[in-house]
């Protein structure tokens, strides 16, 4: 893990401008190492020039440590270097001043410019430092050495701390660039685990609506059914036992499909359950890919199992014709095969809207109208009032108010239409329309 933002502002834990205590020691120790040399060679200064030997030192020690302010100001170390070059002082300074120079965030014509200044100082007072000792005879080299002595002592104590902090300065703003992306990186990773998780737990909503949508369509028309079976068992048990045998054993596969539906159901539901464990100890970098998938999954699962289909509904209809209900069924246009989740859906709509009649008009006539067309296919149940108004609530059967609910979402899903409402006649009329494609 990388360390910026809030964290890398509380490793600032350094007194004043320093970054950390280690870095202000490192600088303390310099100063300390550089304004003794200062003093020292204060000395031969201070008799040089002719002034007292205790102004050559304290002038040396003020010099030598300024290179305490080497990370604040590196520009002013490296001029009072330059500045006290003539008196053959602070050389740590100059060589420790250009390497914090060149290694800072300026720009690379002001770090050329006083390394060119510290360059041409160094080599103006080597020259005639060199050029005085062959005077006094201290040297008897040829005239040759005067020039080159310059070049190489200027070249020795500029060169190496120039480049040597160059080098460091660039490697120092490639980690940070590398930090930077890295952390980029791990927001980037955080945000699209937050957006990962809100498409999982949207894609799970999708789901749980989806199931009860389906479990509301099929336990409701089955156990509807099953209960006004049991009414007119309850009501013909004693006048015509064989009705009532052949009532009791529509009930009894009823309530059998129903029973074999719902297992269905919970196999789906178990089965998504232990996919989610699964998808759980997934890694972080991983969760972007497995959660962006989670909504198109959760679909492909609900058209991947069976379902019922256009075919099964005359077999709809005649389960509730077997109940009592009056139902007359209409094909117009040519029959032909549609998608799985659009033939699902149109079998839905017809099967909840003849549940309902069952709940709330039981006994009333029922029109069913099927009709394909060129890149639509319409539905339609309309039922008609009852003949008793007593009739509607004789079976005792509770509604919950999701069906037409349930149909409305299942249609517009598909990009269709759905209305539903009375008619001036007093009965109900339910109507969709699908698009083919």
């Amino acid at each position: 893990m990388t360390t910026t933002g809030d964290e890398h502002a509380r490793a600032l834990t350094g007194p004043w401008w320093w970054e950390r205590w280690r870095s202000a020691v490192l600088d303390g120790a310099l100063a300390l190492v550089s304004a003794v040399e200062c003093a020292a060679e204060g000395i031969p200064f201070a008799r040089e020039a002719g002034v007292p030997v205790s102004l050559g030192i304290v002038f040396g020690l003020v010099a030598g440590a300024v290179l305490v302010l080497r990370r604040k100001w590196p520009v002013a170390v490296v001029l009072v270097s330059i500045a006290i070059t003539p008196a053959e002082m602070g050389f740590l300074m100059g060589v420790v001043g250009l390497y914090t120079l060149a290694a800072c965030e300026l720009p690379r014509r002001v770090i050329g410019a006083l390394a060119g200044m510290s360059l041409l100082g160094t080599a103006v007072v080597t020259f005639v430092r060199v050029r005085q000792d062959m005077a006094r005879g201290d040297l008897t080299l040829g005239d040759w050495f005067v020039p080159f002595a310059a070049v190489t002592t200027a070249l020795g104590l500029t060169a190496p701390p120039v480049l040597l902090g160059l080098y460091v300065g660039a490697r120092r703003r490639l980690m940070e660039s590398l930090r930077e992306r890295a952390d980029s990186l791990e927001r980037e990773l955080q945000l699209l685990a937050e957006r990962a998780e809100e498409r999982a737990e949207w894609a799970r909503n999708e789901e749980r609506t989806r199931i009860a949508r389906e479990m509301h369509d099929v336990v409701a028309h089955r156990v509807s059914l099953m209960v006004v079976h049991a009414a007119a068992l309850q009501a013909v048990a004693r006048k015509d036992p064989e009705k009532a045998v052949r009532n009791a054993a529509l009930v009894g596969d009823m309530g059998r499909q129903a029973l074999t539906e719902l297992r269905e159901m919970l196999g789906v539901l178990r089965a998504g359950e232990d996919a989610g464990r699964r998808a759980a100890v997934v890694s972080l970098a991983a969760v972007g890919e497995a959660a962006a998938e989670a909504a198109s999954r959760a679909a492909e699962e609900a058209g991947a199992g069976e379902g019922p289909c256009l075919s099964e509904l005359g077999e709809l209809i005649g389960q509730s014709a077997a109940a009592g209900m009056v139902v007359d069924l209409s094909v117009e246009g040519e029959v032909r095969s549609y998608a799985a989740e659009i033939e699902q859906t149109a079998f839905r709509v017809v099967q909840e809207a003849l549940t309902n009649v069952h709940k709330h008009a039981a006994g009333a006539k029922t029109h069913v109208r099927l009709a394909h067309r060129v890149s639509e296919i319409a539905m339609q149940v309309e039922n008609e009032p009852p003949p008793e108004p007593a009739s509607a609530s004789a079976a005792g059967l509770p509604s919950g108010g999701n069906g037409l609910v349930g149909m409305r979402e299942r249609v517009v899903a598909l990009g269709g239409v759905f209305v539903s409402g009375p008619t001036d006649a007093g009965g109900f009329r339910v109507s969709a329309v699908i698009p083919a494609a």
